[in-house]
């Protein structure tokens, strides 16, 4: 793999992990375009630092949220705090459970199957569509909604499902507001990755992989930068009720996606 297209593929994790048309789905269409697809782990590898430099720019975007959070739970009273990080935990569970016991399984579904992206990418963009329709959005965050935002997570570990449209998309269909279904979106996913990169870590001790460090820098670089870009675009997007227009270019993504596969 070259460097150009570590940068490529750099670029559609930061922009693709933020916006609802799903980032793992645009890596596969990506690696398969690029022919970068014949090295299973070592391409999950590549996928896994990219999703860890997003995660990282995540955690920029909402410093100031993130800072108020752990400054809450300091204090000797159940507050806000420790409520959001309550869901925050109750979010990870599903997501958590599947990785943990169907890890294999997982992970050979990122092996270039088109097919599998295509239809994906159109749920997606059926989702996005009735999201995007879901009316007035005023309700709490709550326990129950926090676990079936979770579900939703979860299910979004297949490869051309939105994570981001996926939990975004079910917060609104269950009448979140708007501006706490992106906030709570964007956090709930961050201990995940940064568990699955630990995971990931030491697992490399017992497996031969050709790592090359320079270019996973790189990739891990580009995807921060644009992910940064790409996540306080979102947040605006979200408020503005503007999801139509994903769920419109995942259709036509995915019909891509299915033809391809189909030759």
């Amino acid at each position: 793999m070259s460097n150009w297209e570590v940068i490529i593929l750099g670029i559609v994790q930061g922009v693709s992990e933020f916006l609802p048309i799903s980032s793992s789905g645009h890596l596969e269409i990506a690696k398969v375009l690029m022919g970068t697809a014949a090295i299973p782990k070592e391409s999950l590898l590549l996928t896994i630092v990219l999703h860890g430099a997003t995660a990282l720019s995540t955690l920029v975007v909402f410093r100031k949220d993130l800072l108020a959070i752990i400054k809450g739970l300091f204090e000797p009273t159940y507050n806000a705090s420790w409520k959001f990080a309550v869901f925050i935990l109750i979010s990870m569970l599903p997501a958590a459970a599947v990785g943990l016991f169907f890890e294999e399984e997982i992970a050979a579904l990122f092996t270039g199957n088109l097919t599998l992206v295509g239809i994906l990418l159109w749920i997606t963009a059926g989702l996005l569509y009735f999201a995007d329709r879901s009316g007035q959005t005023t309700q709490p965050l709550t326990a129950k909604n926090a676990f079936w935002v979770g579900i939703a997570q979860c299910i979004a570990i297949l490869p051309g499902l939105s994570r981001s449209g996926a939990t975004i998309g079910t917060a609104l269909l269950l009448k979140i507001d708007r501006s706490e279904a992106a906030r709570f979106s964007f956090l709930m996913v961050i201990p995940l990755i940064f568990g699955s990169m630990a995971k990931s870590i030491l697992d490399l001790k017992t497996t031969s992989l050709t790592i090359d460090f320079t270019q996973l820098g790189l990739g891990f670089v580009v995807a921060f930068i644009t992910g940064v870009l790409a996540c306080q675009w979102m947040i605006a997007l979200v408020k503005k009720s503007k999801l139509i227009y994903f769920s419109y270019y995942c259709i036509i993504v995915g019909l891509i996606a299915l033809a391809y596969g189909f030759v």
